[in-house]
């Protein structure tokens, strides 16, 4: 471990942020390239330095806003503390990692050095970004079975067949949109809006529209854990 030359060493403290929204029916990430060393040119997750006077998620929400245009999340949630001491090559640092979601609808305009990637082929990343990457991911699917985190990554509105499209790419397998349904709607999870979905140039059945009942994250089921693939299926309700 380096050596360090005060009295009492104080670590730097970064938030970093693993923004994730489903696009192109694949979980992606947005990532930044840096500019500056250690790891220039290299992708890493966007966040910053902790300033004097202000709390972690202030920090991270500032960062998101400053560097990749990112403002409004649907939900934001504080996901690991990183604290080994060589995590950096540069200096002593704490990484406090949050969770980010964005509706699929959402149209982020990113600036020229950030971009969104596929969780599942992530370029090489800078730090241990790579490994908060997929503790993000694995957050995520994890309270998709126990909580109604689905509403932060569906448009407001959706057929269950929308809904079944974010479902299995957040997942990444797929799943039976009758039994989807089924388990969302005795949890209360979902509500009909009253209205159909136009059919496409393709014609077909109109689609019963939903929603989700709130926009406020709850636990629906705290017994429910992750079946292994196979035929794919939610916990029961």
């Amino acid at each position: 471990m380096r050596e360090l030359n005060i009295g009492h060493p104080t670590p730097a403290h970064v938030s970093l942020a693993v923004v994730l929204q489903v696009r192109a029916d694949e979980l992606q990430v947005l990532l930044w390239q840096r500019a500056d060393e250690p790891f220039a040119a290299t992708w890493s997750l966007p966040g910053g330095y902790l300033e004097r006077g202000e709390t972690l998620e202030r920090s991270i929400r500032r960062h998101l806003a400053e560097k990749v245009d990112v403002r409004e999340l649907a939900h934001l949630e504080q996901l690991e503390t990183l604290s080994d001491p060589e995590r950096a090559p540069h200096e002593w640092q704490l990484a406090t990692a949050y969770l980010g979601l964005v509706p699929r609808d959402a149209d982020v305009r990113v600036p020229p050095d950030t971009d969104w990637h596929a969780v599942d082929a992530l370029p090489p990343l800078a730090f241990d970004h790579e490994a908060i990457v997929l503790a993000g991911r694995a957050r995520l699917r994890a309270k998709l079975s126990y909580t109604n985190i689905g509403f932060a990554l569906a448009p407001v509105e959706f057929t269950i067949s929308e809904l079944r499209d974010v479902y299995a790419a957040a997942l990444g397998r797929d799943i039976s949109p009758t039994n989807l349904q089924r388990v969302l709607l005795r949890r209360g999870v979902l509500e009909s809006t009253g209205r159909l979905r136009a059919s496409g140039p393709a014609g077909g059945r109109p689609g019963a529209l939903f929603r989700f009942r709130t926009s406020t994250l709850e636990v629906t089921d705290q017994f429910a854990v992750l079946r292994p693939p196979g035929p794919a299926r939610l916990p029961a309700a």
